[in-house]
């Protein structure tokens, strides 16, 4: 039984093992993605003209007369000192083509105060790789693989990563179980069973690099087990969740549904257009805060035009990620502007705040600072242990080649 849970975790490894050290190596970069972004891009992120910031919406007004072939999809109200405004923008439909323009660029910044454009760039574009773009480069590379739109469907490399993450939840269970020592006696004693199962977390640093790649394989595993399932899974359940972990999480516990859950999503080139503009769904949404008591203002709005729908957040200033990572309290509207619905943080049933929590514990940023230091450390581990796993394969491969020779030869000579 032993030697077949080897040879799954060996195959189950080999296929995995490219993808997850991609991953685990821009994931130890993404955890700091703001801070390198600022690092790199201070002209795009920095806004220092002095006196009093512009109307966010005019500035948006402004953005869409000066680039027609787009629309402001994303934007924040809350003006930080010394920091520039960033939109978000989304192509609209050519009407010589009936298909999306593509301007280039997807997001444009701002100074608030003058309303002089600082920069463009297009987030998550695979080339040419600058460093306006070599942050938002690896962060989808890290979930996507940078895997283009074929046959009308964008979301292939989600699917992808989404089904290495499946089959690296299995194997985690399965290295964890070939750790374990067999149940075996000699000479009618042994060992107590944990005290043999001692080695396996130990690292023999001085007893040549065969046995310190596998102890750095095998220990390593061990000691990082559950933060390294908690990293398998949350990808999964990010990656797949329309396709797979909602409609579980459904059946298993009350999900209290998003808009983006239930409403239907529109074709690549055929998006939905809103019947309202942000300034009436803004209001409304203020004033719909108001009567809930809601003492954060209006932090930032978005529209997506695959779902119809305007997100409102509320939050402090320099508040956006929210306690633990979770993000701010929304509300949600359709493009008539009817309301949706709300999410609010930690707050729901218990599937809910399950839901909730996938990100904060895959980024780290349910435990603050300490946490994406964590994954940081966790993502190089997994690019490791990659490496050692084939490592691993390749000189066992090479072992049995050097002993099937062996045996010929000395066949050949009987």
């Amino acid at each position: 039984m032993r030697a077949f849970w080897t040879l799954i975790h060996r195959y189950l490894g080999l296929l995995t093992a490219g993808f997850l050290f991609i991953s685990g190596i821009t994931g130890a970069i993404i955890s700091w993605d703001h801070e390198l972004d600022d690092v790199l891009n201070p002209h795009l992120m920095e806004a220092h003209t002095p006196g009093k910031p512009l109307p966010t919406l005019a500035l948006a007004k402004q953005l869409e007369a000066r680039y027609p072939q787009v629309s402001v999809s994303f934007m924040p109200l809350q003006v930080m000192p010394g920091e520039s405004l960033a939109f978000g923008v989304s192509p609209r439909v050519n009407p010589a083509t009936q298909k999306l323009y593509a301007p280039g660029f997807n997001q444009v910044f701002v100074d608030p105060v003058s309303g002089a454009e600082l920069g463009k760039r297009e987030w998550g574009a695979v080339w040419p790789i600058t460093k306006e773009t070599l942050v938002s480069f690896l962060y989808r590379l890290h979930y996507t693989l940078h895997i283009p739109e074929m046959w009308g469907i964008d979301r292939w490399g989600l699917w992808l990563m989404g089904g290495i993450a499946i089959i690296w939840v299995i194997d985690s269970f399965v290295g964890f179980y070939l750790t374990l020592p067999l149940r075996r006696r000699r000479e009618g004693a042994s060992k107590p069973w944990l005290q043999r199962w001692k080695p396996a977390w130990k690292i023999r640093w001085k007893s040549g690099s065969n046995k310190l790649n596998f102890d750095l394989h095998r220990a390593f595993s061990l000691w990082t087990w559950i933060l390294l399932f908690i990293l398998a899974f949350t990808a999964f359940s990010l990656n797949l969740y329309n396709e797979v972990f909602y409609p579980v999480m459904s059946k298993i516990s009350k999900v209290t549904p998003t808009p983006f859950d239930t409403r239907p999503m529109a074709a690549i080139h055929k998006p939905y257009a809103p019947k309202v503009d942000y300034a009436a769904v803004i209001q409304t949404a203020a004033q719909e805060a108001t009567q809930r008591e809601w003492k954060e203002p209006v932090g930032s709005v978005f529209y997506t035009s695959a779902f119809d729908v305007y997100g409102i957040s509320f939050y402090q200033p320099g508040d956006d990620h929210g306690a633990g990572g979770v993000g701010p309290a929304y509300l949600y509207y359709d493009g008539a502007g009817k309301l949706l619905g709300e999410r609010l943080p930690w707050k729901g049933t218990a599937a809910d705040i399950f839901v909730q929590a996938q990100f904060p514990l895959h980024s780290g940023r349910i435990l603050g600072l300490p946490g994406r230091i964590l994954i940081s450390f966790m993502g190089v581990v997994v690019a490791m242990l990659s490496v050692t796993g084939v490592i691993i394969w390749w000189r066992k491969r090479a072992s049995r080649r050097v002993t099937a020779v062996r045996r010929a030869g000395e066949m050949a000579q009987a």
